[in-house]
């Protein structure tokens, strides 16, 4: 019976049917000692079998934990099988706390959420037992469980949960606890030896899972640092490329003779902003675009901070500044509004610009310098008397890349103040800015400009050289004039010019040739008639060769009669009132102020030069009109 494993009743059924037949006591005591050996060989086949499936479960749980599984995975997977193997109503793990203290991490069986998350202070629960001692620790009843120490908070998530028995063993790595397992019932139960035996060695299992799921997680937290380092390496390096390129590119750019303009657009596009040069006296040199909301004292002074400490100084309002600087020299200042928030690497960047842009600017003046004394010569031999061989002053000229047959205006500016030396530094860097010469005589800066415009041209001048001196500046200007030949005599109308405005608006005056009315007509050595006669009434002109009206008949007519509307229309046959109406487009085409005595003085004197130039076109024989600034007298 017992080689065919027959059960435990087979084995009692047999003494039962001995002692119905009334068997021998000698040999029914001999058949109940074999029956009770027998039941203890089949305890024993049965005790070998649930070890035998709890080795095979614990295989398969070893098999589970040796793949990959997140912490919060892991544990999960660890209190499952300890419920597998063991019938716990309810599992859960808790991991040591770096105060000592012990936090449920994972639960499952819970009916309550009050498990998941207690903290377990030290010296309460199971905790200082199984950390102390690195042994299970198991008790029958908890609430009724003397050798506890309890706590209130933690006897009513037990009382909550309806736990009774409960069993704990550590997890531990290289013998120092750092967790514990622990399983639990809803009944009184007792533990046995294989139960405590069977959860230590899921313990010691779940353990070196956990350990070695700590470290594939610090690997893989290694492995994301080193791709993170690597991704900056490669982002760095890409930019330290991208710092070389623009560097190089720069530097080719002012070493290939590009202009001021040139470097800083390039600049600019490279840093993906707003580029601004200011020279020391805080005048734009050149820029990329504008500056909005400039506060411009609290830039001056961060300009002279930046200076001071030799680097970039960033305002509140994102722009920064860079000095330019060349052997403790002031150059002036690099301002930047960059579109984003600016990287260490665009730092140096603009660090880079602003040395380029110093370069450009020293290049500059070196060339200045170098062509100065040409440049010069050339100018002086231009407004010579007698006059020098036009082709060779064309020549010479255009070797210095200027072009005699374009417009030039001259500009004559005398510093009031006799600072001529720092005038004449100035004026060189100015012409070669604007493509021009330069030259001092009689204790005056001339500049001969390329333009059209000699008011505008005399007015920029001023601009720049009057806050550079602190002192008022004289400047006067004359021109366009055409060819080597006019040169002389448009600089003489200058010098002419610059007298007459001294004269007339005291020093410190700006003006040209064109904005002193029938002044400038005088001065001038073409005497310009249709120039002047187109100024002063050329609307009114225009008006009536367009429309066939009599508005400039009727202009005569009305200082003819000393502006008296009445007489001026009986003069012309006309009702006052159409008289009103002519005078009022006259206002509209010749400005409010043409009856004041100063433009009065002018219209009336065009007004006979028109009369006194179209009678004596009358009597020409072909009877042919001029146009254009033709020469009059």
């Amino acid at each position: 019976m017992l080689a065919r494993e027959a059960p435990a009743g087979e084995l009692e059924g047999l003494l039962d049917a001995a002692r119905r037949a009334a068997v021998d006591p000698v040999e029914l005591a001999r058949m109940e000692q074999a029956t009770q050996l027998g039941l203890c060989v089949l305890a024993l086949f049965g005790h070998r079998q649930k070890r035998e499936a709890d080795l095979a479960a614990l295989v398969d749980t070893a098999r589970d934990l040796t793949f990959p599984h997140g912490l919060d995975s892991l544990l999960r997977v660890i209190i499952r099988q300890a419920r597998r193997l063991l019938g716990f109503d309810m599992a859960y793990i808790s991991l040591l706390d770096d105060d000592g203290g012990w936090s449920i991490r994972t639960s499952e069986g819970e009916t309550t959420a009050l498990n998941v998350g207690l903290r377990v202070e030290p010296g309460y629960g199971f905790g200082d037992a199984v950390t102390t001692k690195n042994a299970a620790f198991w008790t029958a009843d908890y609430l009724k469980d003397e050798r506890i120490q309890h706590s209130e908070r933690i006897d009513d998530v037990v009382r909550a949960e309806g736990q009774r028995a409960i069993l704990a063993v550590p997890l531990h790595r290289g013998g120092a606890p750092f967790g514990a397992l622990y399983g639990s019932d809803r009944t009184v139960r007792h533990f046995t030896p294989d139960e405590v035996g069977l959860m230590r060695t899921l313990a010691d299992l779940a353990a070196v899972a956990i350990d070695k799921s700590s470290v594939l997680d610090q690997a893989h937290a290694d492995v994301n640092d080193l791709e993170h380092d690597s991704y900056r390496a490669q982002l760095s390096l890409t930019r330290v490329r991208g710092l070389v390129d623009t560097h190089s590119k720069l530097i080719g750019l002012a070493l290939g003779g590009s202009d001021l303009t040139a470097i800083t657009v390039a600049a600019g596009h490279a840093l993906d902003g707003t580029l601004v040069v200011r020279d020391p006296g805080g005048r734009t040199l050149t820029a990329t675009g504008e500056l909005p909301g400039v506060d411009e004292p609290t830039v001056a002074e961060a300009v002279l901070d930046a200076h001071a400490r030799r680097r970039p100084v960033g305002l509140s309002n994102g722009i920064w500044i860079v000095p330019l600087d060349a052997s403790g020299e002031n150059l002036g200042a690099l301002f930047l509004r960059p579109a984003a928030e600016l990287t260490p690497e665009d730092e140096q960047m603009l660090q880079l610009a602003a040395q380029a842009v110093t370069m450009v600017m020293l290049l500059q003046r070196s060339t200045v310098i170098a062509e100065g004394p040409v440049r010069d010569e050339l100018l002086d031999d231009l407004l010579a008397d007698p006059p020098r061989p036009q082709h060779q002053l064309a020549d010479r000229a255009r070797r210095l890349g200027i072009d005699l047959d374009e417009p030039h205006v001259v500009v004559v500016a005398r510093p009031e103040g006799g600072e001529q030396g720092r005038a004449g530094v100035w004026a060189s860097s100015y012409a070669h800015r604007m493509g021009g010469l330069k030259g001092v005589r009689a204790g005056c800066v001339m500049l001969m400009l390329p333009g059209s415009d000699a008011s505008d041209g005399a007015w920029r001048v001023s601009a720049e050289l009057s806050p550079l001196l602190g002192h008022p500046v004289s400047v006067a200007a004359s021109g366009p004039g055409y060819g080597p030949a006019a040169m002389a005599r448009v600089y003489r109308e200058a010098m002419r010019t610059l007298d007459a405005l001294t004269l007339l608006r005291g020093i410190g005056a700006t003006a040209a040739t064109s904005d002193l009315g029938f002044l400038g007509l005088l001065l001038s050595d073409d005497h310009d008639i249709d120039g002047f006669v187109a100024s002063a009434i050329g609307p009114v002109l225009d008006y009536d060769a367009q429309r066939l009206t009599e508005l400039t008949k009727t202009l005569q007519a009305y200082f003819d009669s000393d502006r008296s509307p009445t007489y001026a229309a009986e003069a012309l046959h006309v009702h006052p009132n159409t008289v009103s109406r002519r005078l009022e487009r006259i206002t509209e085409l010749l400005g409010p102020d043409w009856q004041k005595p100063q433009q009065a003085l002018e219209v009336q004197l065009a007004l006979k030069l028109q009369r006194t130039r179209r009678a004596l076109e009358v009597r020409r024989p072909d009877g042919a009109h001029r146009h254009g600034g033709g020469q009059g007298g």
